[in-house]
């Protein structure tokens, strides 16, 4: 026992907070550094850049937007994804990157040009050309230090980084072959970090490019154990939404965006605000990922709806859940009825409790067109977030009280792969194209090299349903 003389408050205030420090509530810093690769990624990041601003009531400048908004904002741990400058700026922890400047300069002059650091704006003189040996071998070749040493100085502005978000494209040439690079060399410098992409995936029908095929299996082979998870979205997928939910006769990339950019938000919800269940960016891995290949999720978002439609619907937790499960609101083109799902993240966000989440996972359990491998019984990881989702004004989606994003990892997705390893031996049967790639020094045998590696992917997605099948049989 000992008598403490305190003439000055101040001083028995700092020993009460030094005494108690652990009752106080200082969360720990856990940032993200997004990197937006090519003319897809910057596109996205426009738009994440835009809603993200919007969530946090930070203006166009990244100074706090005046008004009711700002003082909530202030408390939230925001600075995940904004860093605050000497001159009380919120600069995001983002990096820009193009082969060619066109897309950037759009950026540079556009409505947010004084949120961005200009340094974090990197482009280069010439163009990738569709050609991923340009963007990896050649032209990438000649920015990637300097793309490196801005990474490096974004990371020492860090306290504790959590891992990388890499927006870009499979099919562009920028967006396969750099962003390969850029992953390699992210390995080797941040190797125990985690390393999430979101990417367009080529899709059915649509095409933007004639070797969209090759540029995919070469950029996909090159980062399969480079990056820990990946989220496929593709144009069609997309676009069909926007026509059939939000009744857009003829979708932009701007409405395409602004939706990758609400999934964005939702997966990223937790580290950004409070909730009931936080899920951290490592959590995504450890539930959705069995296996280091096997890390391509499957990415539904509900509800996607149209203000009008909005005011006529209730969008009830066990409703948005459900919907979670047709195939229709899917941002990939496959049929999950004809897989078996190994593992389920659910996101919830805004006006949700856990009773109502329990009460719809449980029905979800009892539909017989819902499959789970037997192997892995329990199949859902729930989070659940009191931030509602922000609608972007003079946007198309409604402004709702609660959503969900679902990030499931399904051996149905194995039909998008043989889809697209089709299209690539067609073309390679010819050698169509190819010499393209070899005039920029690549070998035409990473060609046979990808194309068997993308092969054993699809046979491991096909081994892992019939795993649970077999011991079926056995069971009978």
């Amino acid at each position: 026992m000992f008598v403490l003389e305190v003439t000055d408050l101040s001083l028995f205030f700092v020993f009460c907070c030094r005494k108690h420090s652990s009752s106080l509530h200082f969360p720990p810093q856990r940032e993200c550094i997004s990197i937006h690769v090519g003319q897809a990624g910057v596109q996205t990041g426009n738009a994440c850049w835009e809603l993200f601003c919007l969530e946090h009531g930070v203006g166009p400048d990244g100074v706090f937007l005046d008004g009711p908004v700002a003082p909530n904002c202030r408390e939230d741990p925001f600075n995940t994804f904004f860093n605050t400058g000497s001159f009380g700026r919120h600069v995001p922890r983002a990096l820009f990157v193009d082969l060619e400047p066109t897309v950037i300069d759009e950026v540079r002059v556009g409505k947010y040009r004084e949120l961005f650091h200009p340094e974090q704006l990197i482009s280069g003189k010439e163009d990738a050309a569709n050609n991923y040996a340009r963007g990896h071998y050649t032209v990438g070749k000649e920015i990637i230090d300097g793309v490196m040493e801005r990474v490096r100085k974004m990371t020492d502005q860090c306290t504790g980084l959590q891992g990388f978000l890499v927006f870009h494209s499979f099919g562009g040439g920028t967006g396969s072959g750099f962003t390969s690079l850029l992953m390699e060399r992210l390995s080797l410098d941040y190797g125990k970090k985690s390393k999430l992409e979101f990417a367009v995936y080529p899709a059915p029908q649509v095409s933007t490019a004639v070797v969209e095929p090759y540029n995919a299996i070469l950029t996909t082979h090159t980062t399969l154990e480079h990056s820990d998870c990946a989220f496929m979205v593709d144009n069609e997928a997309i676009y069909d939404i926007c026509r059939r939910n939000m009744d857009i006769e003829t979708p932009g990339y701007i409405n395409l965006n602004r939706l990758i950019g609400q999934i964005v938000s939702s997966i990223t919800a937790s580290l950004r605000f409070d909730g009931a269940l936080n899920v951290d960016l490592t959590e995504f891995q450890t539930n959705l990922v069995p296996f280091p290949r096997v890390h391509f999720p499957l990415v539904t978002y509900s509800p996607i709806i149209s203000a009008e439609k909005a005011y006529h619907e209730q969008l009830t937790v066990a409703e948005i859940t459900s919907s979670c499960f047709e195939p229709t609101n899917q941002m990939v083109k496959c049929d999950p009825r004809r897989g078996k799902y190994m593992a389920c993240c659910m996101l919830y966000r805004g006006d949700v409790v856990p009773k109502d989440v329990n009460a719809a996972i449980a029905n979800i359990k009892t539909r017989r067109s819902i499959q789970f491998v037997d192997w892995c019984p329990t199949g859902f990881k729930v989070g659940i977030n009191y931030q509602p989702p922000t609608a972007v004004p003079g946007g198309d989606l409604a402004s709702v009280q609660r959503a969900v994003c679902m990030l499931s990892n399904t051996t149905a997705i194995a039909e998008a792969w043989s889809r697209l390893d089709h299209k690539f031996d067609l073309m390679y049967a010819k050698r169509a194209f190819v010499h393209w790639y070899v005039g920029e020094g690549m070998e035409e045998g990473e060609f046979a090299e990808a194309r068997e590696d993308l092969a054993c992917l699809e046979k491991d997605y096909e081994e892992l349903g019939r795993m649970s099948s077999d011991s079926e049989d056995e069971e009978v």
